[in-house]
């Protein structure tokens, strides 16, 4: 019974540690630059789901024996900052470069593939 009451004593304190160590949260005013970047930023996926939308760059992904439904699930398996720079890699490309754009989204299903994430290539083999 002794060794029960020491233990409960110590899960007690530290139960009471934590709750005395609870942060406050900091509030302050956002500009409307910044409201206006992060939905720029938000709509990255949308952007790379309205490019697969056009004719020639799902014939591209065929091509490469990708449908535009197995795209579309990976890029929403894409973090928010990877689809951002994903989306800015596609924006400054020069005109004309929308096959390195495609390219490069293959190679970010083909990482994905290969990483486990997905299972969309039958020419990868997991590293999990």
């Amino acid at each position: 019974m002794n060794r029960f009451k020491r233990l409960l004593s110590v899960l007690l304190a530290v139960c009471f540690t934590n709750g005395v160590m609870i942060q406050t949260a900091q509030a302050a005013l956002v500009s409307t630059e910044q409201v206006a970047r992060v939905a720029a930023d938000g709509s990255a996926h949308q952007r790379l789901n309205d490019m697969l939308t056009r004719a020639d760059v799902q014939a591209e992904l065929e091509r490469h024996g990708l449908s535009a439904d197995v795209a579309k699930e990976r890029i929403a398996a894409l973090t928010d900052a990877e689809a951002a720079a994903l989306a800015e890699q596609i924006d400054s490309a020069p005109a004309g470069g929308i096959i390195g754009a495609i390219l490069l989204v293959f190679f970010v299903l083909l990482v994905t593939d290969i990483l486990g994430f997905t299972k969309v290539f039958p020419f990868t083999r997991s590293v999990r």
